[in-house]
């Protein structure tokens, strides 16, 4: 067995919210299977002007990383210098950063600067960020530019990274699966029980933020041609609306689906998720764009098919006919005929069945191989 290797991994982690926390959470718990890992959040992520929501979650410490150092202030400039100098005299052999968004670019770019030549892997999980704005490129190129490795995980990801880094040094991987989620290991009927939902009921999930480009709009607006089609169905909107909630609400009076649609708005608790996903059949993501998304994982870690849209990375981890439907973007009828194909044909087992025969493919030891290489 190899010696273990000196890893600073940097991102947040809990109490910190969100996919990314998860992920950089189940990242630690890979690597340090086989290597001596220095887990690095923040002491401040986003600034309250810039990020008006809570940022943290304490009441669910069902990821939290008992080692974390909580001590990067990303808008500190002292406070970075101390952290660069601090990874330096540690000495890694590699430090692996989450990338989203250019907010971080400064932050990083001078831990780029003070914590001196080091093996430095960037996760990028958007390497643009899904709302453009002025300098975004610019400030992109001015940090990843001093990266010696990257993973992504889509190949659409892989084409805006070439664009700015034409020699990068990229391994191209699947976004792993959460499968984190199953605190009870609940059944479908227990999970409808608790929503008061009636076990023979037919459920659609859309699940996370609701932003302009994840495209609820189109799957409201599918709604009547799938009760046409299938009869009597619910679909569960669930999850924190960023921006005109009331949009939806009107769409769906003026398709008259106020029986078939039910809003759950908020932030979801990660024990609360579990029963959403498994009351579902089938799990609905009609993005208007999108680079990859945590949201397919999930369903994927509770055997739920998905429909999901022909853009970004989603085609790559979505079999069409196999472990869900991939449909072109921006087509309410697209989405009604997957639906209706879904039910009429009974296709739930089949997909359930490749969903796990899939999940070598998604494992967190992959992407523990994928760091592995970068050593």
């Amino acid at each position: 067995m190899r010696e273990k290797k000196k890893i600073v991994l940097i991102g947040p982690v809990y109490p910190y919210k969100g996919g990314i926390s998860h992920y950089t959470g189940q990242m630690y718990r890979e690597l340090i299977k086989n290597n001596e890992v220095k887990m690095l959040s923040y002491k401040m992520q986003y600034p309250k002007f810039l990020f008006h929501k809570e940022q943290k979650d304490f009441e669910n410490d069902s990821f939290k990383v008992e080692q974390t150092e909580y001590m990067l202030h990303t808008a500190n400039p002292f406070n970075i210098i101390r952290t660069a100098r601090y990874i330096k005299k540690y000495k890694p052999d590699m430090v692996i950063i989450q990338w989203w968004h250019p907010y971080f670019a400064p932050c990083y770019r001078i831990l780029e600067l003070f914590m001196g030549k080091q093996n430095l892997v960037f996760v990028c999980h958007n390497v643009f960020p899904h709302e453009r704005f002025p300098l975004d490129r610019l400030l992109t190129k001015m940090v990843l530019a001093k990266g010696r490795h990257f993973i992504v995980h889509a190949k659409e990801e892989a084409k805006e990274l070439a664009n700015i880094q034409k020699t990068a040094d990229y391994i191209v991987t699947p976004h792993p699966t959460y499968n984190m989620f199953k605190f009870e290991d609940m059944t479908q009927e227990q999970a409808r029980k608790l929503l008061r939902m009636d076990k023979e009921q037919k459920v659609l999930l859309f699940f996370g933020f609701v932003r302009e480009y994840k495209g609820l709009k189109h799957l409201l607006r599918a709604m009547p041609a799938i009760i046409e089609k299938i009869g009597d169905v619910q679909l569960l909107v669930v999850g924190d609306f960023d921006g005109d909630k009331e949009q939806y609400e009107s769409l769906i009076s003026e398709k008259h689906i106020e029986k078939n649609v039910q809003i759950i708005d908020g932030y979801i608790p990660d024990k609360e998720v579990e029963k959403y996903f498994a009351a579902s059949d089938l799990v609905v993501l009609p993005y208007e764009s999108a680079t990859q998304s945590g949201i397919v994982q999930i369903a994927f870690g509770f055997t739920k098919p998905v429909i999901v849209t022909e853009v970004g990375g989603l085609p790559d981890v979505v079999t069409d006919g196999e472990t869900g439907y991939v449909v072109e973007p921006c087509n309410p009828d697209a989405i009604a005929d997957s639906v209706a194909h879904f039910y009429i044909d009974e296709m739930a087992e089949r997909f359930a069945q490749n969903i796990e025969k899939e999940a070598a493919r998604f494992s967190w030891e992959r992407m523990g191989e994928v760091v592995e290489k970068f050593f």
